[in-house]
């Protein structure tokens, strides 16, 4: 039945509801009963518009032989009486009881995990990889091949592989479906089939405590190995941003989200390199049957591998005796990718000291960092035992945005150059503007004023429209070229455009406790700020004096979770028996 737009004016308020003739008179005062609370025997309807009824509304008129087709709308009514009856809430209130699993679950606090005997090293992992969509769409799509498992494995494992890349996929489900702790059992299950090592139990037949980066590089090998093939590639990137340049060598889902591509450069201490240190060389001149002089040179070794995850090497038991004193993460990340190798030379014919250094030649979306947190001290001298796990406690910091650029080769960096240069001209403009007392906003553009500015902004488009008239065609197009930006190479999938090289900090799996083997492991994970009332305003709140935001956070302890801020991630640096970060999880910041 048709229904037209009406608008009752009562007292100062004037009701808007959609008349429908077929339900009488009756229907139109119950309507209005419930939005007012005036009852509907004490109502007095007249009519505002044209073609209605003459008087007060009788409960005998006949609404649907009214030419309401005819009334311009919308239809113009007036009501007058006095309200007694309590009324009904526009928006009716549901209690958080009666909700459904799946919609109290987006209501509350995220779900824990429920320890089931030194499983908080799955439970920390799996809370933090749980956040990333490009991991989840591709385990969505991931079907099990037969006979190979895409990777050239033996039926079994396969099957070993597939439980346990679903079972990691029904957990994250089952977290977001769930307003309270959930058990893995099946994760943890297919966890200690596919890694038997995890298995372990101790004198007392209790399970043993396993190493969070170890079950973080298990999971990345066994998707590395399964989750192949464009479509998933391309399903996991919703496809964008995944072509064959973007990939650069990636053809798993694992190695195009969290893989870097490392140009590792081997050059020798004792030889020069050809065009370099060209004076040292001279003096280990050799001469040639034919008495000609030639120096020695050696070329430098240049190879590519793929990682993971970077490493932050703390310098704590490795090498004792080194003075290199690591306090935050960008030295201790330098210092493992530098280092001395002893390797055979072809121009000398015998072993050398070469120099390593490693640059990123692509960059993924994610960047995961494991802190040096543990190492192997050999013990020559213990009859029980050959060397034991240790822990480094020296604490070293971290801020919630990481710089990959100085970390970059030559040509990851050319290309990044382009939106830094660019972004720090847009920030010098923009501070210029406000020393001239420019009103602008916080991205530089020029807020919009009244009165004689007007005036000024009408004569300067006059005058640029002259200079443009006054160019020729040639001139117009050159310019043109200059001002259009040159398109970059990418550096990697799924980046954003204008990526500047820098990752936002996102997630963090922390470890307490002095013993290696033991200790209990945490996740901390950033809560989703960008719907918060203060995002909306742009008025974030800040870390004391600095101008870094103090983000919500959630602390997952196994199945108990509790909110916090980016300042209590940043106190995660160690030092002492609190918490200390053992991986960061990075995400390309936009």
């Amino acid at each position: 039945m048709t229904t037209y737009k009406t608008n009752v004016k009562w007292g100062k308020e004037t009701i808007e509801i959609e008349l429908n003739p077929s339900t009488g008179v009756s229907g139109l005062k119950s309507e209005l009963q419930s939005r007012t609370g005036v009852p509907s025997e004490r109502m007095k309807i007249m009519p505002k518009s044209k073609g209605l009824w003459k008087g007060v509304l009788k409960d005998t008129c006949d609404l649907s032989t009214l030419k309401l087709d005819g009334i311009t709308p919308p239809i113009q009514m007036l009501m007058m009486g006095s309200a007694t009856l309590p009324v009904e809430p526009v928006k009716k209130t549901v209690f958080l009881e009666d909700l459904p699993p799946e919609e109290a679950a987006k209501m509350v606090e995220p779900s824990g995990l429920i320890n089931l005997g030194n499983t908080c090293y799955l439970n920390s992992v799996t809370q933090c990889l749980r956040v990333i969509p490009q991991l989840r769409n591709g385990l969505k799509n991931y079907t099990p091949t037969s006979g190979g498992g895409g990777g050239g494995g033996n039926q079994q494992q396969t099957q070993v592989h597939a439980m346990l890349l679903k079972s990691l996929l029904s957990t994250f489900d089952t977290l977001d479906a769930s307003p309270t702790a959930i058990s893995p059992n099946n994760l943890v299950m297919s966890t200690k089939m596919a890694f038997p090592q995890m298995a372990q139990t101790g004198p007392g037949g209790a399970p043993m405590q396993q190493d969070a980066e170890e079950f973080y590089s298990s999971i990345m090998g066994v998707g590395a190995t399964e989750l192949r093939g464009d479509n998933v590639i391309k399903s996991a990137f919703n496809n964008s941003h995944c072509g064959v340049d973007e990939l650069n060598g990636a053809n798993n889902v694992i190695d195009a989200v969290f893989g870097l591509k490392m140009e590792e450069t081997l050059t020798c201490d004792e030889l020069a390199p050809p065009g370099e240190n060209k004076d040292d060389a001279a003096a280990m001149d050799t001469t040639t049957e034919g008495g000609s002089s030639s120096a020695l040179v050696e070329p430098p070794v240049t190879t590519y591998d793929l990682h993971r995850k970077l490493v932050c090497n703390i310098q704590g038991g490795v090498d004792a005796s080194s003075t290199v004193n690591i306090t935050h993460l960008a030295e201790g990340i330098e210092l493992s990718m530098t280092g001395k190798v002893e390797k055979y030379s072809d121009v000398l014919g015998r072993n050398s000291q070469w120099t390593r250094s490693q640059k990123i030649a692509r960059l993924p979306p994610y960047l995961v960092v494991q802190f040096g947190r543990f190492y192997w001290k050999a013990t020559p001298d213990s009859q029980d035992h050959a060397g034991v796990k240790c822990k480094v406690m020296k604490p070293v910091t971290f801020q919630s945005v990481f710089d990959a650029y100085e970390f970059c080769s030559d040509k990851v960096k050319k290309v990044l150059k382009v939106s830094r240069d660019k972004a720090a001209q847009e920030e010098e403009d923009r501070v210029a503007k406000k020393l001239r007392g420019e009103d602008v906003d916080d991205n530089g553009d020029e807020k919009k004023k009244e009165g004689g500015d007007s005036d000024a902004a009408a004569m300067e488009t006059e005058k640029t429209a002259e200079v443009d008239e006054s160019m020729d065609d040639e001139l117009k197009a050159a310019l043109a070229m200059s001002v259009e930006p040159e398109q970059q190479p990418p550096v990697g999938p799924g980046l954003p455009a204008n990526f500047q090289g820098l990752y936002e900090l996102f997630a963090v799996v922390t470890h307490k406790g002095r013993d290696a083997d033991g200790g209990h492991y945490m996740g901390w994970v950033k809560a989703d700020n960008s719907g918060s009332d203060a995002d909306k305003n742009g008025k974030r709140e800040k870390i004391g004096d600095t101008d870094e935001d103090n983000d919500d956070w959630f602390v997952f302890d196994d199945d108990e979770v509790s909110p916090c801020k980016t300042e209590d991630i940043l106190k995660l640096k160690g030092g002492g028996d609190w918490h200390m970060s053992y991986l960061n999880f990075y995400r390309a910041k936009k």
